[in-house]
């Protein structure tokens, strides 16, 4: 029977140098969803997304896609599964441009045929990518990598992105824009699991979130339910 979940991890396990980073984390979404998971630098966020992902390894647990055991698959081939990912730290190609940096993520199976029409739409929500694109990607501001590491997440033609701490280093109102782009990309159908350390506005803006704290999941429910817990407000919130 396969499950119901987009994306689904159960019991999962990340250890470094013998100290567990992760300790039996379990969660699901469901397709259509926009689920953030929230706690402290630290927590094991990035822990999380990287061993979804595949750049890093599990010690124990199983993560699915489309009911699909995708555990221990390499990154590009959870790539081609329909997993994008908006690394911490933006990760981009600095020596090319940024049309370049595009295209190659429009390179991957599920994405080639439609990559031209997919630029198309990436410069439509980010009108700076455009006027920039003959740039070289290692000169652009921090706020412009960011919008050209979301728009190269986008050409790969996922079913989920994975956001990794998209806010750390920009300016308040650059945050403001970012958490924009995500609502929108969510609106449009795309499925979004957001890591963050900013815990109220990404609360705000999902569906449901998890509070991960020293490697383990603490608290779950609806993104107003978690608002109003007091131990969030009085852990994350300083209320």
């Amino acid at each position: 029977m396969r499950d119901e979940a987009l994306l689904s991890i159960d019991g999962l396990c990340v250890a470094y140098d013998g100290a567990n980073a992760l300790n039996a984390v379990s969660l699901r979404i469901h397709k259509g969803e926009l689920i953030c998971v929230v706690g402290a630098n630290g927590a094991g966020k990035t822990s999380l997304i990287r061993s979804i992902s595949g750049i890093v390894s599990s010690s124990a647990g199983v993560v699915k896609m489309n009911g699909v055991d995708i555990t221990g698959m390499p990154p590009w081939d959870i790539c081609e599964r329909g997993i994008a990912q908006v690394a911490e730290g933006r990760q981009i190609f600095g020596s090319l441009s940024v049309e370049d940096n595009l295209l190659l993520a429009g390179s991957l199976k599920r994405a080639r045929a439609s990559r031209f029409e997919t630029l198309a739409f990436v410069y439509e929500l980010f009108e700076r990518l455009r006027e920039r694109r003959r740039q070289l990607a290692g000169t652009l501001s921090g706020g412009e990598q960011q919008m050209l590491a979301i728009g190269r997440a986008i050409m790969a033609k996922p079913e989920i992105v994975m956001f990794d701490e998209p806010s750390i280093g920009l300016s308040p109102a650059l945050t403001d824009v970012m958490f924009g782009v995500v609502k929108s990309l969510h609106a449009q159908g795309i499925t979004v699991l957001l890591v963050e350390q900013n815990v109220a506005k990404s609360l705000a803006l999902s569906n449901r979130g998890y509070v991960l704290e020293n490697g383990s999941i603490v608290l779950h429910g609806s993104g107003d339910e978690l608002l109003s817990n007091s131990e969030v407000q009085r852990a994350y919130l300083g209320m």
